[in-house]
């Protein structure tokens, strides 16, 4: 068991951005009996998600969280010496999206621009990259983008994630100051387990295809759905869930040398409600301090840990705070990250329409 160690180095400002278009998921599919559809939304906790329209993409929500972040903290572009930029729904196959935003966003050619792909535990992983670049002394500051449109490959037609996943994109400012104490991660990988959550077809093991668009009846209870939308293991993941993460946040308080009453807010990755309820009572964890998104926003992926932060911990992170963070998705790869937090800036949501930015939430 490796754990990664940082000081000097935190988040100093946060803003995220949403999609206009909001799902009544209790309304969003016509596949499936109304009493079905109740069932399962009442089940995992999701009321409401936000679907990108078909013009916009998870840099076009990233751009416009960073651009309130910067506009709201008199940042200087040409003080951002790294972007990075963590999806699994990019643009395009390549360019990288992150060096697309580097000049979208005004950086400078001096900005080191890249890509990280990876699942829902991705922004602990971002965070770890950029700590680690920074705590080297060259770089003064990083924006670390994170954002998924994950409606755009889940299929309606099947019962099993058609009610989970939503939109959105976040962006945090990360600095080096002698403010902020030590950092502490823990990165786990496990891909005899990756296929519980994959898209088979459109890579390059499987390329696109007639046959990989078909829809078709996938199991006994007629899902449809193509091999190029995405298929998750819902059980066999619960059970990989409800083992790992308690284990996991376990050994990473004992190196430490804290315990779950040290923090002022604990942050789960929202996978649904059922899960995080679940781990919170094996844990003892006192509810009052972990905040909840699953309701409104749904399963964002990998940005659902931080757009977690800016929807609920708006105008709590004033002076000093310690967060411990959790998440787990795709791969299989889990995280937890122990973090302090400074008079952390958070900006009000903002909501994205055709690819820009339209009001805020």
């Amino acid at each position: 068991m490796a754990f990664l160690t940082y000081s000097g180095v935190g988040i100093t400002a946060m803003a995220a951005a949403v999609p206009q278009r909001v799902i009544n998921n209790y309304l969003y599919t016509q596949y499936f009996p109304a009493e079905q559809v109740k069932e399962v939304v009442d089940k995992v906790g999701i009321f409401e998600r936000r679907f990108a329209d078909e013009e916009t993409c998870s840099s076009d929500l990233c751009f416009a969280a960073a651009e309130r972040l910067l506009a709201e903290n008199n940042v200087a572009r040409e003080e951002i010496d790294l972007l990075i930029f963590i999806s699994q729904t990019p643009d395009y196959r390549m360019p990288a999206t992150s060096v697309i935003l580097q000049h979208r966003l005004g950086l400078p050619n001096s900005c080191v621009a890249f890509d990280i792909n990876l699942g829902c535990s991705a922004f602990c992983y971002g965070l770890t990259v950029a700590y680690g670049m920074m705590q080297s002394g060259g770089i003064r500051k990083a924006l670390v983008l994170d954002g998924e449109t994950r409606s755009k490959v889940y299929s309606p037609k099947d019962r099993r994630s058609a009610f989970l996943f939503g939109d959105g994109g976040v962006a945090a400012l990360v600095e080096r100051d002698v403010k902020f104490g030590r950092s502490i991660f823990s990165l786990n990988s496990d891909g005899s387990r990756a296929d519980l959550i994959m898209i088979k077809g459109g890579g390059y093991r499987h390329p696109s295809s007639a046959e990989t668009l078909r829809e078709r009846v996938v199991d006994e209870y007629g899902n449809i759905r193509s091999d190029e939308q995405g298929y998750m293991n819902g059980g066999d993941v619960f059970n990989f869930v409800i083992r790992e993460i308690p284990r996991d946040i376990k050994r990473t308080l004992e190196f430490a040398g804290m315990t779950v009453d040290d923090f002022d807010h604990i942050v789960f990755h929202q996978a649904n409600n059922f899960i995080n309820a679940y781990i919170a009572k094996k844990m003892k964890l006192d509810t009052s301090k972990i905040p909840s998104t699953i309701g409104k926003y749904g399963n964002t992926s990998s940005a659902s840990v931080p757009l977690t932060i800016v929807s609920e911990l708006k105008g709590k992170l004033g002076g000093e705070k310690r967060l411990l963070l959790s998440a787990f998705g795709v791969g299989m790869t889990w995280a937890t990250a122990i973090l302090p937090f400074v008079d952390c800036q958070i900006s009000e949501i903002v909501e994205v329409a055709h690819g820009k930015a339209i009001n805020q939430v």
